[in-house]
């Protein structure tokens, strides 16, 4: 009596059959980011999943920045950018052009978003941070601010119409994972559910390090302090704190003597306890705005993401900022 066996197929066989193919998965999108702290909420919405290329090194200007011939083939190669938009980075303007509507994410024009101008006095703006994340705000997203020049009396630069730095207001960071999410499901549908979920948790996180961030500065309303440029007004105005004292009225030029004397005049006048000098700017202009004054110098600040030894986080970077902020103001 013979056995006949049944031959055993191999997995690459049944596939090759197409019995018992596995579903097969497209690669998540090459995703190009313009500054840091967009990579890191890139980062997180992505996960395991991927890493975006991020134009613009940590420390760097992103008013006044020159793409590398690799960089901009990277762009060239990628299935997405998100950037803040030509409001703040003017150098990625005719890049961006180039590209689909769909395959090009800016990120200050999304429905929602709460934008503000420059020189507007903090709490100017009826803007409910109640952090429900609803965001069903009309804001006017006229962006012609233009950060490559004109004489507007302010050092010889135009710092007039929309302010770009909305990232430094936690509830549009929120939102904007959301929306990085949504498009990275649009594109890559198979791991859309992981991107929602990276993204939610992404939230969580933004509204812890909120919360601790508005108990930290609560007892400093009515603080003063200086920085380099005029680019945290989304902050201080969502923790309620007194608008900052800017060395420089313009993103990437130097303070004139005039300027440098009246900084001094308000330091004064105004009682301002900190000075923080930025990152990516020269120490020794802060240095000079605040010669002869006995105001304390807190940690550097770097408003778009600073070097570090790991990943940044955005969550992490609100943290930071609101933990140097306070740790100056709060000395004796």
């Amino acid at each position: 009596m013979h056995i006949i066996q049944k031959p055993c197929l191999s997995l690459a066989a049944l596939t090759l059959l197409g019995l018992g193919a596995l579903p097969a998965h497209a690669k998540p999108p090459v995703v190009v980011a313009d500054i840091p702290i967009v990579g890191a909420m890139i980062g997180q919405v992505m996960g395991d999943l991927g890493a975006p290329v991020v134009l613009m090194e940590a420390g760097g200007d992103p008013h006044d920045y020159q793409m590398r011939p690799s960089q901009a083939r990277a762009l060239n190669g990628a299935d997405m950018l998100v950037w803040v938009g030509p409001a703040l980075s003017p150098w990625l303007s005719h890049a961006a052009q180039g590209l689909k509507p769909q395959d090009s994410l800016a990120l200050l024009a999304l429905p929602g978003t709460h934008t503000r101008d420059f020189g507007a006095a903090d709490g100017d703006h009826d803007h409910d941070h109640d952090h429900d994340h609803d965001h069903d705000h009309d804001h006017d997203h006229d962006h012609d601010h233009d950060h490559q020049g004109g004489d507007s009396g302010h050092d010889g630069h135009d710092h007039s119409g929309k302010d770009p730095h909305a990232w430094l207001d936690p509830a549009n960071g929120a939102a904007w994972l959301d929306a990085i999410a949504d498009a990275l499901a649009e594109r890559d549908p198979d791991n859309a559910a992981t991107y929602r979920d990276n993204a939610a948790k992404g939230v969580a996180e933004i509204k812890a390090a909120d919360a601790d961030n508005m108990a930290r500065l609560a007892p400093f309303k009515d603080s003063r302090f200086v920085v380099f440029h005029d680019a945290y007004g989304y902050f201080t105005e969502h923790y309620g704190l007194q608008p900052a004292i800017a060395v420089s009225l313009g993103d990437a030029s130097a303070p004139s003597a005039a300027r440098l004397k009246q900084i001094r005049d308000e330091i004064a006048g105004q009682n301002a306890a900190c000075a923080f000098p930025e990152a990516n700017h020269d120490a020794r202009l802060l240095a000079a705005a605040t010669e002869g004054t006995d105001i304390r110098q807190g940690a550097a600040l770097a408003p778009e993401g600073k070097p570090s030894e790991g990943p940044l986080s955005y969550p992490q970077f609100l943290r930071d900022m609101g933990g140097a902020i306070a740790d100056c103001l709060g000395q004796k």
